[in-house]
C-alpha cells in the first residue's frame, strides 16, 4: 500500500503525466461545451419559438376549420335559393288558409328542418337557428333545449340589425343556453348572419352555435404544455381550460406583438415562449403560452443525452488513458525505485527492462552501468589488497634496515680508514641499497635513481662471484624522469644474472626508446635462454600471480628474491591495464624482458610523487 502511494505521490512522474494529460483533456472539454451552450444559445431560443409556433399552427388549422364549419353552415342557409324561396315566403305569410297552400307549406317546413339536420350531421354538432321576423324558426334541437324566440333578448342580438350584406357577427364565449350541454361546456360560441330579401330588407337571421368545450378539446388534443386560449379582437378570453377565466382580460397581452409571431419575455423569475396566429375571417387570435424550460425540454432531453453519452465515454476514455499511462510509465516507475535502491546503497538490485523503446535502451544501459561498478569496485577492491600484499611483501623482505645501515656505515669507515676502498664501495653500495629499503615515502623513483641501484646491485653481486658481469646502459634524457615503482629493474637483474648467465661471466643491456605514448625499457642479456616450454610456463606463472601466496612463500628469502611476477604486479598496479611486460627467449642466444610503459601514466606519476 505504502509503495502504491508512493507510485502516486503528487511529485512522482507518473502522477505529474496522468494529471497533465486529464488538464490537457478536461480544459479542451470545458471550453467546448461552454462556447457549444454560447452559440446554441441563440439557436435554442428560435427552436423554442419554431417549436411554439409550429404546435399553435397545428391548433389554428383545427380551430380554423371548426369555425368555417360554423360559417358554412351559415352560408349554405343564407345562398342555398330552395331554403331561401321557401323562408321568404314563410316570413311574408307565416300562416296559409287554403289547405293545398297549407299543405305546401307543412312541406316546405319540413325539406327545411331536415336539410337543417342534414347539414350537421358531419362532423362536430352545431345547433342551428333560423329566426324569422315574424316569429317563426327553424332549428336542429328540440324546442326543450331552447327556445328560439330568447336570442332576441341577448346584448348581440342589435348588432344584427347594423350588417351589410353577407357579414357576420362573431360571438365570442357567452354563457350556455342549452340544458344538454350546459353541464359538460358552461360557453358556447356562436355566429350569425341575416337573411335578406329582393329589396335587401332583413326577414331573418341564422345564428350557428357550438359548445366552447369543443375548441378546448383542440387544445387537448395537441401534444405539448403548451397552454392555448383564443382570444377576440380585444385580447378577452373566448376559450380557455379554465372555464373561470373565459371572459376576462388575457394575463399577458402586453406581450403580443405582431400577428402570427412569438418571443420570449421573462416573468415572475420564469421565461415563457408566446406565439400568437390571428384569425383572419374574424379577428380573433390563437395565442400559445409555455415556460421556456418547458418548450425547450425535449431538445434538453436530448442534449442531456449527448451529454450523457460524451460523459460516460469521456470517463470510460479517462480511464483507460490512465491505465495505458500507468501501464507505458510503470517501467519509469521501476526504474526510479531501483535508483532509489542504488542511492541507499544496493548495487546489487536490477531493473531488468528489456522492452525495445528507449525505455529499455536506458533500462539495459543502467544495468550495464551498475555491472560496470561493481566490476570497478571489485577491480579497486582487488588493486588496494594486491598494492597492500606487495608493500608487505617488500617489508618482509627488509631486515632490520635502521640498525644495519649504522652498523655497515661504520664498518664502512674503518674499512675506508684502512684503506681497503674496494670492500669500502663494497659496503657503500650496499647501504645505497638498505637506504632505498628504509625510504617508505618513495614509493615511485625516477628511472636514473633506479639505474643507480642496478649498478649497486650489480657491482656487489661482481664481489660475490668469480666471474665479473658487465652492465651496458643506453637510457634516453626524457626516460630518466619517468618515475616508476623502486626495485623494479632489479629483479630482473637478479634473474639474468642467476637464471641467465648462471652466475658466470655475461653481459646484460639496459636500453630505453619512445614508442608513439609508449616507454619502452629493455633488458636484455646473453645467457642461456630458455626452451619454449620453459618460457610459456614462466609467462603463466606471471599471468596467474597471487600476491599473497607469493608473501607467504618468499617470506623467509631476501629483497632480491621477489622476482619477476612481483616486478610485473607492482607495475599494473601503478600504471593499469596500459603497462605491458613481454618476455623473449631462445636458447643459447639469452632472454629479453621489455617493459612498456604508457608516457601519460609516467607523466602523471612523476607530477604525483614530485607534489
Amino acid at each position: 500500500m505504502l509503495k502504491r502511494q508512493r507510485r502516486l505521490a503528487p511529485r512522482s512522474f507518473r502522477f505529474k503525466v496522468i494529471f497533465i494529460s486529464i488538464i490537457c483533456l478536461v480544459i479542451p472539454a470545458t471550453i467546448t461545451l461552454f462556447v457549444y451552450n454560447y452559440l446554441t444559445k441563440d439557436t435554442l431560443r428560435e427552436q423554442a419559438m419554431s417549436n411554439a409556433n409550429r404546435e399553435l399552427t397545428i391548433a389554428n388549422e383545427y380551430v380554423e376549420k371548426r369555425l368555417e364549419d360554423m360559417l358554412y353552415i351559415a352560408n349554405f342557409i343564407q345562398l342555398d335559393a330552395e331554403m331561401n324561396t321557401s323562408l321568404k315566403a314563410i316570413a311574408k305569410n307565416p300562416l296559409e288558409q287554403d289547405p293545398e297552400q297549407a299543405y305546401q307549406r307543412f312541406l316546405d317546413e319540413t325539406k327545411i328542418n331536415k336539410t337543417i339536420n342534414n347539414i350537421t350531421l358531419v362532423g362536430e354538432k352545431s345547433y342551428v337557428t333560423i329566426l324569422l321576423k315574424n316569429g317563426k324558426s327553424f332549428t336542429n334541437y328540440p324546442f326543450s333545449e331552447l327556445n328560439p324566440i330568447k336570442l332576441n333578448d341577448e346584448d348581440w342580438f342589435n348588432q344584427l340589425k347594423q350588417l351589410n350584406g353577407y357579414e357576420s357577427v362573431w360571438i365570442s364565449s357567452q354563457p350556455t343556453v342549452f340544458m344538454s350541454v350546459k353541464k359538460d361546456s358552461p360557453y358556447q360560441i356562436s355566429v350569425a348572419r341575416t337573411l335578406r330579401d329582393e329589396n335587401v330588407k332583413i326577414y331573418g337571421y341564422v345564428i350557428v352555435t357550438i359548445p366552447e368545450r369543443k375548441i378546448n378539446q383542440i387544445f387537448e388534443s395537441i401534444q405539448g404544455h403548451e397552454q392555448m386560449v383564443l382570444l377576440d379582437a380585444s385580447n378577452h378570453i373566448i376559450s380557455h381550460k379554465d372555464d373561470s377565466k373565459i371572459g376576462g382580460l388575457f394575463q399577458y397581452s402586453d406581450q403580443l406583438k405582431e400577428e402570427n409571431s412569438s418571443n420570449i419575455f421573462h416573468f415572475s423569475s420564469k421565461d415563457y415562449v408566446i406565439a400568437e396566429h390571428k384569425i383572419s375571417f374574424n379577428g380573433w387570435k390563437l395565442v400559445s403560452l409555455v415556460t421556456y424550460k418547458q418548450a425547450t425540454n425535449k431538445i434538453n432531453k436530448i442534449f442531456n443525452k449527448v451529454f450523457v453519452v460524451q460523459a460516460v465515454s469521456f470517463t470510460i476514455f479517462l480511464v483507460i488513458m490512465a491505465y495505458l499511462l500507468r501501464a507505458i510509465t510503470k517501467p519509469i516507475a521501476r526504474l526510479g525505485n531501483v535508483a532509489e535502491a542504488v542511492q541507499k546503497g544496493n548495487l546489487k538490485i536490477r531493473s531488468r527492462l528489456r522492452t525495445m523503446d528507449e525505455i529499455g535502451h536506458f533500462s539495459l544501459s543502467f544495468d550495464q552501468m551498475l555491472d560496470r561498478i561493481n566490476e570497478m569496485i571489485e577491480e579497486i577492491t582487488e588493486s588496494q589488497e594486491r598494492k597492500r600484499m606487495a608493500e608487505l611483501a617488500m617489508l618482509q623482505a627488509q631486515i632490520n634496515p635502521h640498525f644495519l645501515f649504522n652498523v655497515l656505515n661504520s664498518i664502512r669507515m674503518k674499512v675506508l680508514v684502512k684503506g681497503d676502498k674496494e670492500s669500502a664501495d663494497m659496503i657503500s653500495s650496499l647501504s645505497k641499497l638498505l637506504r632505498m629499503t628504509i625510504d617508505r615515502d618513495k614509493e615511485t623513483i625516477v628511472l636514473r635513481d633506479e639505474i643507480q641501484i642496478v649498478l649497486d646491485y650489480v657491482f656487489i653481486m661482481n664481489m660475490r662471484q668469480k666471474e665479473k658481469v658487465e652492465l651496458e646502459i643506453s637510457v634516453q634524457e626524457e626516460a630518466n624522469l619517468i618515475r616508476i615503482p623502486r626495485f623494479i629493474l632489479q629483479p630482473i637483474i637478479e634473474n639474468s644474472i642467476i637464471h641467465g648467465l648462471n652466475q658466470k661471466a655475461g653481459t646484460i643491456f639496459v636500453n630505453t626508446e619512445t614508442i608513439e605514448n609508449m616507454f619502452i625499457i629493455v633488458i636484455e642479456d646473453n645467457g642461456q635462454g630458455m626452451d619454449q616450454e620453459e618460457l610459456s610456463h614462466l609467462r603463466k606463472k606471471i599471468a596467474d600471480f597471487n600476491p599473497i601466496h607469493n608473501a607467504i612463500k618468499q617470506k623467509n628469502k631476501g629483497f632480491s628474491s621477489m622476482g619477476l611476477s612481483n616486478v610485473y604486479e607492482r607495475m599494473l598496479i601503478t600504471f593499469g591495464k596500459e603497462f605491458k611486460m613481454e618476455i623473449k627467449s631462445e636458447v643459447g642466444k639469452g632472454t629479453q624482458v621489455i617493459l612498456s610503459i604508457p608516457k601519460e601514466g609516467g607523466n602523471s606519476n612523476v607530477q604525483g610523487n614530485a607534489s
